[in-house]
């Protein structure tokens, strides 16, 4: 069938250069790319889900690790009578 089709200039530019490194015609690319944008399969095969898989710490909860130096330096200011900064 053949039919009068307006594209975006970023696409058509994409489309043409995918048809430049394939070797192929641009209708072959467009309709390639069409198929596949309106295959369900293609789409969920494409995109698999993603998973968090949760790791174990030994801090509690609310611990913020990057102050620890900051508070390891104040308790050793501390230790020699020296007021801290903070």
């Amino acid at each position: 069938m053949r039919t009068t089709l307006t594209l975006d200039d970023d696409l058509a530019d994409a489309l043409r250069e995918r048809a430049r490194l394939l070797n192929v015609s641009f209708k072959q690319v467009v309709n390639d790319t069409l198929r596949r944008g309106m295959s369900p399969e293609t789409r969920e095969a494409s995109s698999p889900r993603y998973r968090v898989v949760p790791n174990h710490s030994a801090l509690v909860r609310g611990v913020d690790p990057l102050k620890l130096n900051q508070l390891n330096d104040e308790l050793e200011a501390e230790s020699f009578g020296t007021p801290s900064a903070g």
